[in-house]
């Protein structure tokens, strides 16, 4: 891992936090609800996509029959209600201990909503290692990227000294978007020969990031 960095933008689902089980846990209950055929692990990280509208189709929801806002509601209010018995990937709080003892600002760029999100920061008591976290607010249905803009703007950062650290293929494109470097790890909801097709640098797990030259990415 070469070049100097400044910061790292963290996601949260997938990268900090092991929910990738929950996830499939909570569709296959949506699943046989409607005599649909449920994932394995397995499954779910080779068809799993954004927008998530189009991994629902994929896996057998039909939106003529009922609109896309049904199954993604229920999903949410179920997640929600569970999330936080999900841990952390081991050696998160490490990880990010390290950087915050080199110096490096840490931040969260996250899909879920901020409210929960600040809940769940504040759940695991890992809160002070970031200097801001930004999640999605209902009220403005800004998108990622769109709230990766504006944490750059708010706080002055210069992207090219940045490093975005997601599991999907879609924190990747946002990197891109927002002119940050990107690193995936293969230990969240998608699988390691789909993250492996952006051409990114592609680590096994969070642990991997420990022990390197302090200021190189």
């Amino acid at each position: 891992m070469v070049g100097s960095f400044s910061g790292i933008i963290w996601d949260w689902n997938g990268t900090l936090l092991n929910d990738a089980r929950l996830a499939v846990e909570t569709m296959n209950q949506m699943l046989e609800k409607r005599g649909l055929p449920a994932l394995s692990m397995d499954q779910y990280k080779s068809v799993f996509t954004f927008p998530v509208k189009d991994y629902y189709q994929k896996i057998g929801f039909d939106f003529e029959s009922e609109p896309f806002e049904i199954p993604a509601i229920e999903f949410i209010d179920v997640y929600n209600s569970l999330v936080h018995g999900c841990e952390l990937h081991q050696d998160s709080i490490r990880v990010l201990n390290y950087f915050k003892l080199a110096g490096v600002k840490q931040y969260i760029l996250s899909a879920m909503e901020q409210e929960v999100l600040n809940t769940c920061l504040k759940h695991y008591q890992i809160e002070q290692f970031f200097e801001y976290a930004s999640g999605l607010d209902n009220f403005y249905a800004a998108s990622k990227v769109e709230n990766g803009h504006r944490l750059i703007t708010r706080l002055n950062l210069n992207s090219s000294d940045l490093v975005l650290i997601g599991d999907t293929v879609h924190d990747f494109e946002v990197a891109s978007e927002l002119g940050c470097r990107c690193i995936l790890i293969a230990d969240g909801h998608q699988s390691k020969e789909v993250l492996q097709a952006t051409g990114a640098l592609v680590i096994d797990s969070i642990t991997q990031l420990l022990g390197k030259p302090l200021g190189t990415i």
